[in-house]
């Protein structure tokens, strides 16, 4: 099965519409694993909803979605991210509050596990070294697993003979083949709001058969996801990050 693996739309239309665009001109996909925080930050949360649903796929539960949702205290997010996501959960349709609402924290597939933030805590914790990679290893048993929640394309792997814990950057384009002798915390990186500093929608091709997965990046016209986050009167900072993708 191939499967386009995205994280973090994060209500960026014109990021999400370029994905799908570019990964339609790589090959074929059979299913979308969509690994949480649809919306947050961005101006489009229904549309990008509305798109979702209109994919073979599974969605998982982000930090973003859950504030947005009351689940989470808003008080952890900073000021301007909490603005946000109150003006969300005002714009939301009914119909996309439930889907939203039904979203699970984690879910297997087979050899893989899908969740936001990492394994050990699904929605919140981030994965940023090899240090608290190597401690999630221990709260899955499935060879691979798929997060996103940082926004950076990353690819943790441990060998099986050893436990060494190494990190990866991968290069866009680049395949990369997952070898049967070792386990794997991969991410995508973020669709719509990148934070490598490269500012272009993150997203990557899985093909579970072969084990091969390659992250790919899709221009897109943040300037007119900018126009909007003005128009909604959204926080400068949030406008301006999407220029640098920090």
């Amino acid at each position: 099965m191939r499967v386009l693996v995205i994280s973090d739309i994060h209500a960026n239309l014109a990021a999400f519409e370029a994905v799908l665009k570019d990964a339609q001109t790589r090959a074929a996909y059979d299913m979308v694993w969509c690994l949480g925080d649809v919306v947050g930050y961005g101006p489009d949360p229904n549309e990008c909803i509305d798109l979702l649903l209109t994919l073979p796929h599974v969605c998982l539960s982000g930090n973003h979605d859950w504030a947005v949702l009351e689940k989470l205290d808003i008080q952890t997010f900073h000021a301007q991210a909490a603005h946000i996501a109150r003006w969300t959960r005002e714009v939301l349709r009914p119909r996309n509050l439930i889907f939203l609402q039904a979203r699970p924290e984690k879910l297997a597939h087979g050899e893989y596990l899908l969740v936001h933030a990492s394994p050990r805590e699904p929605i919140w914790e981030y994965i940023t070294d090899t240090t608290i990679a190597e401690e999630n290893f221990e709260f899955f048993d499935e060879t691979f697993c798929l997060c996103g929640h940082t926004h950076v394309p990353a690819i943790f792997v441990r060998d099986d003979k050893t436990g060494h814990v190494r990190l990866s950057l991968p290069a866009p384009g680049v395949a990369v083949k997952l070898k049967a002798d070792a386990r794997y915390i991969i991410n995508p990186g973020g669709v719509g709001q990148p934070r490598d500093g490269d500012p272009r929608a993150a997203y990557a091709i899985l093909d579970t058969e072969t084990r091969i997965f390659t992250v790919y990046r899709a221009e897109y016209d943040y300037q007119a996801t900018q126009n909007k986050m003005r128009e909604a009167g959204f926080p400068q900072r949030m406008i301006d990050r999407l220029a640098f993708g920090r």
